[in-house]
């Protein structure tokens, strides 16, 4: 086996490959690229070859995956990406990216129309340099019933022109979309935004059962934080859960906190869509800062014990969640098999966002690497072939 200088071998004693387990197994990296992967252990360093690929062997019951991709959050760091201020976004990606979650979607709450399009014209431009894997407008079509942590008074229902001008100002940036598709004009707003290359996601929704199969049949993709903000499971009218919990075509977001849904829960997801499920943290400005008083949008929120409620209704204003504590909390308390927990913090929502070049370890994908132990805790964070410091 030959390397070119300055390469770096990680060596595991497992490595998540795309469609494989390898146990052990190692990635090769160059650069900002994986250059390469395989089963078993790569020729001793006694190679000149390898001493220049400088061979890294990992602690004993290390997992390598690839980097984490958060397909919804909100902000980090004490900082938001609702600001539109191009600095915060780097503030959210800095704190996520410290705790293995190197490719992110900025999501957006409800604003006012004007508003939302300067912050997604605002953001666009890393969405460019690659610094963000798109924008993610959660709102303002959203259903009043199951408004959660979005301003009531500036939900509306969703207009050709509303979708175009959104659109228009993220000039390709914005990504996915979530609405209440069974509000007037819900479905032709799936058809649009499907049409323009957006995944179109349903959530804060009324929706029954039958309008959730025709959203589906109209293209939608993506359940926002499934169960949370949404027409609960009855067993005369299943709603909008059991509708996208049973369509292959749904890739299911979940968020693994404890505080939106019951472990138990997690499980039961996990277990009937197996490989359809993204874990997201839908994280606002405080994860990763503590407690105290922030703001989502235009809603002050106070966060005690981790846990973040809008000041004015006590409803959930999203998390403090990190993606790493996702996975552990998947693991360790739902009980999930750490491999489909990796995948769903990494492959599955890359793949959604149609994504090859993260989320994967793969020949010419970006070097983004995380190492967890066997019980999911987090042991080595690569971005773009760096080793980061791990923090405190």
């Amino acid at each position: 086996m030959t390397a070119p200088a300055g390469a770096t071998t990680f060596v595991a004693d497992a490595v998540l490959a795309p469609d494989a387990w390898l146990a052990p197994g190692w990635v090769r990296v160059v650069g900002d690229r994986i250059a390469g992967l395989g089963p078993g252990r790569p020729a001793d360093a006694s190679d000149p070859a390898e001493r220049r690929a400088g061979q890294v062997r990992l602690p004993p019951g290390t997992v390598l995956a690839p980097g984490f991709v958060d397909m919804h959050a909100h902000g980090g760091g004490g900082a938001s990406f609702t600001s539109g201020d191009p600095e915060q976004a780097r503030r959210v990606l800095a704190a996520h990216r410290a705790r293995g979650t190197t490719s992110m979607m900025a999501s957006l709450v409800t604003q006012a129309p004007d508003v939302l399009a300067a912050d997604v014209a605002a953001l666009a431009p890393l969405v460019r340099s690659g610094e963000l894997v798109g924008i993610h407008l959660e709102g303002p079509c959203l259903s009043p019933a199951h408004r959660g942590a979005h301003d009531p008074s500036l939900l509306t229902a969703p207009t050709p022109a509303a979708i175009d001008a959104v659109l228009e100002a993220g000039d390709g940036a914005v990504r996915m979309v979530t609405l209440a598709t069974e509000l007037d004009g819900g479905l032709e707003a799936v058809g649009r935004l499907v049409s323009a290359g957006v995944v179109a996601a349903l959530g804060h929704t009324d929706a029954t059962y039958d309008q959730t199969r025709r959203a589906l049949d109209a293209g939608v993709g993506v359940a926002t934080h499934l169960c949370n903000a949404m027409r609960p499971l009855h067993h005369r009218e299943p709603g909008p859960i059991l509708a996208l919990t049973t369509a292959e075509c749904a890739t299911l977001e979940v968020i693994a906190d404890g505080v939106h849904l019951h472990p138990a829960v997690v499980a039961a997801v996990f277990a009937a869509a197996p490989g359809r499920v993204a874990l997201v943290t839908d994280a606002m400005s405080a994860a990763g800062a503590g407690d105290g008083d922030y703001r989502l949008g235009p809603l002050a929120v106070r966060v005690e014990n981790g846990v973040a409620r809008v000041r004015s209704t006590g409803a959930i204003a999203g998390s403090t969640l990190t993606l790493d504590r996702a996975v552990a909390f998947a693991v360790r308390e739902a009980g999930v098999g750490l491999e489909a927990a990796l995948r769903a913090a990494t492959q599955v929502p890359a793949a959604r966002l149609g994504r090859t070049d993260v989320g994967v370890l793969a020949p010419g994908a970006r070097a983004d690497l995380v190492g967890v132990g066997p019980d999911a805790s987090l042991r080595l964070v690569v971005a773009g072939g760096r080793v980061l410091p791990q923090p405190d």
